[in-house]
């Protein structure tokens, strides 16, 4: 026991010890530094880190009243606390680092579309519609001001309530809940307005409708993911493709109804301003694996058929085309519809005539729906040729080419296949395989500048990229906080892929400018987009 408190004194007396050696020496470094700190050094440091910065900041002019002394001499220097200097001697910044700050337009203008303006419409021809396609402001015409919301404007309901329901105040438009009672599209009541799923031929609602075609074409097995519907209403038939797996576009036009579109919107839905005039759509060649109108008042069979054949060009190898309502079914609505059943019946064998001459087979007509199918490849269409002349094949045209294009009255021919029961173009992976596959215009090569290898390498970054944002964005991280995102310039698509698990839906812009057309490619993809002018 002895030993053991003599080993524990002599431990604890190190300790100490070392203890001391330790602030010593810390002493001795602080007095070594201090001195070294109050030495007269070579040269102001401070002046020469003012002159660095000399070219960034307001220059000033400086009289100083302090003459130098010399600091050798030993006499005291006076320091002159008072200011030399006042704001009115800055010298001001030039225009280009001034901000513009742009007032917000008058209230009246909440929901101005400057492309769409109905007043300046008027202006062009009605010959087709044309004067309801996009017609954009002269530059004496752009505003200099912020589009501000409506008048009690609202956050709107999340996905997939919003469906469903719509705050008033986002859309305060009653016009649709009367014109439109007796179809039940749209409901006021309180505050919002509610959407049943009904249509002009889906009395028994959308999902009903949806289902329906389900019975006469494939809508489960993936092999159906991209659609677009003409004439879309308040595009409940988009909406309820949705819960399917199935990306839709819907557009209508800016009429009488102001806001159809924007009714879309504000559910969730993709959709855009939009009419089938005398300009293309605003779509690549080969887009959609589905097209449909449902009693959308297109004259499908007049114009030697221009309307349908603009629907071929956009429809993929394969897609199919959907019509209800006039003239289909005629025999049993001709009276409800207010015309003979002569006239409707030439209408029908207008379209009839017209799919044919596209190479286009009759899928089935049960009911009030009729469905048409695109070929997978041209082969057998170019020798019918010789029985259909017309329309001819497009010659030396691009066929992805549609920002403000007029439509052709020929047919786009398809890629060339090595075998009649071939794809043309590629065939297409089943969703959600399709997502990350190398798209068949990449695996073609015939995307300039972009590989396979590539193509893998924008996916993985974006998945990195997006994961990144929703850490700097917590609102982005939060599930159903948004619902439609604009990327503005979308290259591959990668943006919108790494979002597809989340409640948001993408609109990706392939703009006019840019070098290579990649919008196909995003199609190609199981996503959607426009071409857009900045």
């Amino acid at each position: 026991m002895a030993i053991l408190a003599k080993l524990s004194h002599s431990l604890t007396s190190i300790i100490k010890k070392t203890n001391l050696y330790y602030v010593a020496a810390t002493i001795v470094l602080c007095c070594t530094f201090y001195v070294i700190g109050l030495w007269p050094q070579g040269g102001d440091v401070t002046s020469r880190q003012l002159s660095s910065t000399a070219s960034i900041l307001p220059t000033l002019p400086c009289n100083p009243s302090i003459k130098n002394t010399n600091p050798n001499s030993g006499s005291s220097i006076s320091i002159d606390f008072t200011a030399h200097h006042t704001a009115d001697d800055l010298v001001p910044l030039s225009s280009s680092a001034s901000v513009n700050h742009y007032p917000s337009c008058n209230p009246e203008l909440s929901e101005y579309t400057p492309c769409e303006d109905s007043k300046r419409s008027l202006k062009f021809d009605r010959n087709m519609l044309a004067y309801r396609e996009r017609h954009c402001p002269e530059k004496n015409e752009l505003l200099k001001c912020r589009i501000p919301a409506p008048f009690g404007y609202k956050p709107p309901f999340r996905w997939p309530q919003s469906r469903d329901s719509v705050w008033y105040a986002n859309v305060p438009h009653k016009h649709l809940t009367v014109e439109k009672a007796g179809q039940n599209w749209v409901r006021f009541k309180g505050d919002r307005f509610t959407f049943p799923g009904g249509g002009t031929m889906f009395p028994r609602g959308a999902d009903a409708y949806i289902d329906d075609i389900g019975k006469l074409i494939k809508l489960k097995d993936g092999s159906i993911r991209t659609a677009i519907d003409t004439g879309c209403g308040v595009a409940s038939w988009g909406a309820y493709l949705l819960s399917r797996d199935i990306l839709p576009i819907s557009f209508a036009p800016k009429d009488t109804h102001e806001a159809q579109v924007q009714f879309a919107l504000e559910r969730g839905v993709p959709a855009l301003i939009g009419i089938l005039a005398t300009n293309r759509l605003p779509y690549p060649a080969r887009a959609f694996d589905m097209a449909h109108c449902s009693r959308c008042l297109i004259p499908w069979g007049k114009y030697d058929g221009l309307y349908l054949i603009e629907v071929d060009r956009i429809l993929r190898p394969g897609g199919y085309w959907i019509l209800s309502g006039p003239p289909v079914n005629w025999q049993g609505h001709w009276r409800g519809w207010n015309r003979t059943a002569d006239d409707l019946k030439a209408e029908q064998d207008q379209i009839e005539n017209v799919a044919r001459s596209l190479c286009w087979k009759k899928v089935t007509q049960r009911g009030d729906l009729a469905i048409w199918q695109k070929p997978t490849n041209h082969v057998h269409c170019k020798i019918n040729r010789k029985v259909f002349r017309n329309p001819p094949f497009c010659q030396e045209q691009d066929p992805d080419k549609a920002w403000y294009t007029k439509i052709d009255a020929c047919l786009s021919p398809l890629p060339e296949v090595s075998s009649v029961k071939d794809v043309a173009g590629g065939p297409l992976a089943n969703w959600p395989e399709r997502l990350t596959a190398v798209p068949p215009r990449i695996a073609s090569s015939s995307i300039e500048g972009v590989t396979a290898e590539g193509f893998s390498e924008d996916t993985e970054l974006w998945k990195k990229r997006v994961a990144h944002y929703k850490v700097l964005d917590s609102q982005l991280a939060e599930h159903g906080r948004y619902r439609n995102i604009l990327d503005m310039n979308a290259w591959l698509g990668g943006f919108a892929a790494a979002l597809v698990d989340d409640p948001v839906w993408v609109m990706n812009i392939v703009p006019t400018e840019a070098e290579v057309n990649t919008l196909g490619v995003i199609f190609e993809r199981g996503l959607i987009g426009t071409y857009q002018s900045w």
